[in-house]
């Protein structure tokens, strides 16, 4: 029997992914107009990112006990193997939630055989290692071997992402108010990265044209091996971005594959619109 791979909302993969690949989707919420929403189920992105400009405030909140363990008994009884590739713990109580109704699921079923991951990631970052994992589960390789890859490109994702605003981050508490100095004064942006698993702001520059060379820079210093991978750019809404750094990218670093998606309700609901991000590996496996 073939690994059932698992993720949730959080991780930015479009909902036609999940249905094409066999991924079953765990969705965050969204809270928008007194109205709780399933982020990707029953609310876009871009119904987030228009009541963002119109002043609003969406809230989230993770994937509740029940929902987990209604699924987590269900593949016990049904004898399933798993794999859940979490969002990271440090940005949301997903994973925690998720790994305290898997132990009180084991009670009843000390057999169950499914695996949480703590990515440590967020957005595409976690997305990428997600379709790596759907990839191999799709080709019936070992438990094993799919969980040694999702660990090892979960060590060596990279994020380096820009947002329009820090006052935003730092009201979702994704930030510290004092990290978010600067904001739009001036038209300096912000250049955050994420470690162990926490959005950190690294650097700040005046205008996005600088800001944009200087994500290249770090791409080259960081990256290893980037023409010989798959470099993410997530963006809230605004792909003409995206699609310019791209052939930006594609230009200074030879890079031949990318794959592109916008950030989705949730991580979206924090971030505002106009943010974009950059995922890629600091060390490239070497094929066994």
């Amino acid at each position: 029997m073939s690994v059932k791979i698992i993720a949730d909302s959080a991780c930015d993969l479009p909902l036609s992914f999940y249905e094409e690949n066999n991924v079953m989707l765990f969705p965050l919420k969204v809270h928008l107009n007194d109205t709780e929403y399933e982020d990707l189920l029953t609310i876009d992105s871009k119904t987030v990112y228009d009541a963002i400009r119109e002043g609003q405030v969406p809230k989230t909140s993770q994937v509740s006990p029940h929902v987990f363990e209604e699924t987590f008994t269900k593949m016990a009884e049904n004898k399933e193997d798993g794999i859940y590739i979490a969002f990271s713990s440090e940005l949301s109580g997903t994973y925690q939630t998720a790994a305290m109704m898997l132990d009180q699921v084991k009670e009843t079923y000390p057999d169950f055989q499914l695996t949480i991951i703590d990515t440590k990631c967020a957005s595409l970052g976690v997305g990428l290692i997600v379709k790596e994992a759907a990839r191999l589960a799709k080709e019936n390789v070992s438990k094993e071997t799919i969980l040694k890859k999702v660990n090892f490109l979960c060590q060596h994702m990279e994020h380096l992402f820009t947002v329009e605003d820090l006052d935003y981050l730092a009201k979702g508490g994704r930030v510290s108010k004092a990290s978010a100095f600067l904001g739009g004064l001036l038209n300096i942006k912000p250049l955050l990265n994420v470690e162990n698993g926490k959005l950190v702001p690294i650097e700040k520059h005046r205008g996005r044209k600088k800001l944009f060379r200087r994500i290249i820079e770090l791409m080259k210093e960081r990256g290893q091996s980037l023409d010989n991978q798959i470099i993410g750019i997530s963006h809230a809404d605004d792909e003409e971005t995206a699609l310019e750094m791209k052939e930006l990218i594609a230009q200074e670093l030879n890079v031949k594959n990318f794959y592109i998606s916008t950030i989705g309700s949730v991580i979206g609901s924090h971030t505002g619109s106009g943010t974009i991000a950059f995922f890629f590996l600091n060390k490239v496996q070497e094929e066994e």
